[in-house]
């Protein structure tokens, strides 16, 4: 099944599974963008020209169907030409970091995805709405609330969209744990565990606490966070942490190398989450009245594979990048809210923050998310 059939599918499927962010309302095929003029590609600029960049987004927007790479922002000079070779971009569409605000005098360009070390961020998505271009910001969205507060309301004076690039939403194995959640196909929930776990290599900006904000817990904690709560359908309403101990000072002299953190839920279920940069995991188990479910492994950019005691959880890999930014430039078309805007993300940087806190006091942090 080629991909565009892969998409009407899945769309067709998932249209209306929603995650509760407190002040919106995801409903019906038209968030999906499935409405309007489908015709014109979105220009598309990646800032940020790294791994993730390289391998997955740009790969990517060579299968979709309503966007296209445009232009790209580095500041490695040395990355351009063959950026420009493999992908035609001109050279009136490359940018640097001193002269992106000039991105605002390119047409060619409407939406900028900012792929950046976490405390990059919030400068450069505020700077892309303040030059009249959509925004696609990757995971975690900040490294604190207020910087969150302050990308929310710089896209809403410029009258631009903000999305974050939590590409499991558009994944649909992840999406029917969440359609179990949002609708108690098993029954009540009584427990969940979420795993996200990998062996990360020294001298990376993600082990630079200025860069990064913290180490494992902001990577790839925010998918046991995210995980657990479309799992339960609900947001969490506390959390306790402890900090895992160093193994190894020398490569996490800055950041944590492991954390455990549980998060409670109204109704008394709870998810227990393991996150590590020094060990290997990838699990989302959800367990109910009526029996249980999982997806092992649940996080990656394929190979996703799920199980159940009652269901049959098996669905064709698809680009989960592909169908990301299609969805976002569907709904800038079609002026309908994204299914991952940045309250969301906002939301997961509290519990971020909060797990921190809980670990540094000892202490259960309640979580006030609305």
């Amino acid at each position: 099944m080629d991909y565009f059939h892969q998409r009407r599918r899945f769309l067709q499927q998932f249209g209306q599974v929603a995650i509760a962010v407190p002040g919106l309302s995801l409903l019906s095929d038209q968030v999906l963008g499935l409405a309007g003029n489908q015709d014109k590609k979105l220009g598309i600029a990646l800032i940020g020209l790294g791994q993730y960049s390289e391998e997955q987004l740009a790969p990517a927007l060579q299968e979709t169907q309503s966007c296209k790479l445009v232009a790209i922002v580095t500041g490695t000079p040395d990355k351009v030409s063959k950026w420009q070779r493999k992908y035609d971009i001109a050279d009136k569409n490359v940018y640097n970091y001193q002269n992106f605000d000039s991105i605002k005098n390119n047409p060619e360009v409407d939406i900028v995805y900012v792929v950046l070390p976490n405390s990059m961020h919030a400068e450069y998505t505020i700077r892309a709405a303040k030059a009249g271009k959509h925004v696609i910001c990757e995971k975690p969205m900040a490294t604190s609330v207020k910087d969150c507060e302050a990308m929310i309301k710089a896209c809403k004076d410029a009258g631009k969209m903000l999305s974050i690039g939590y590409r499991l939403h558009f994944e649909p194995h992840n999406m029917t744990i969440a359609k179990f959640g949002k609708e108690k196909v098993h029954g009540k929930i009584t427990k969940v565990r979420a795993i996200d776990s990998q062996e990360m290599e020294a001298g990376v900006w993600r082990l630079d606490r200025k860069r990064s904000g913290g180490g494992p817990v902001m990577d790839l904690g925010v998918y046991c966070v995210q995980g657990s709560i479309y799992a339960m359908g609900i947001n969490p309403v506390g959390v306790t942490a402890k900090e895992g101990p160093k193994t190894d000072k020398e490569k996490f002299p800055d950041v944590e190398q492991s954390m455990e953190f549980t998060l409670d839920f109204p109704g008394g279920a709870s998810s227990y989450c393991t996150t590590s940069y020094a060990d290997k995991g990838n699990l989302l188990r959800v367990e109910a009245e009526k029996g249980w479910y999982e997806l092992s492994p649940a996080y990656g950019y394929s190979g996703i594979a799920g199980k159940s005691s009652l269901d049959k959880i098996d669905f064709k890999q698809v680009n989960q990048q592909a169908l990301q930014m299609d969805d976002f430039a569907s709904c800038v078309k079609n002026r309908r809210p994204t299914r991952v805007p940045g309250e969301m993300g906002m939301r997961d940087v509290k519990i971020l923050m909060a797990i921190y806190e809980s670990a540094r006091t000892g202490k259960k942090v309640p979580l006030r998310l609305g």
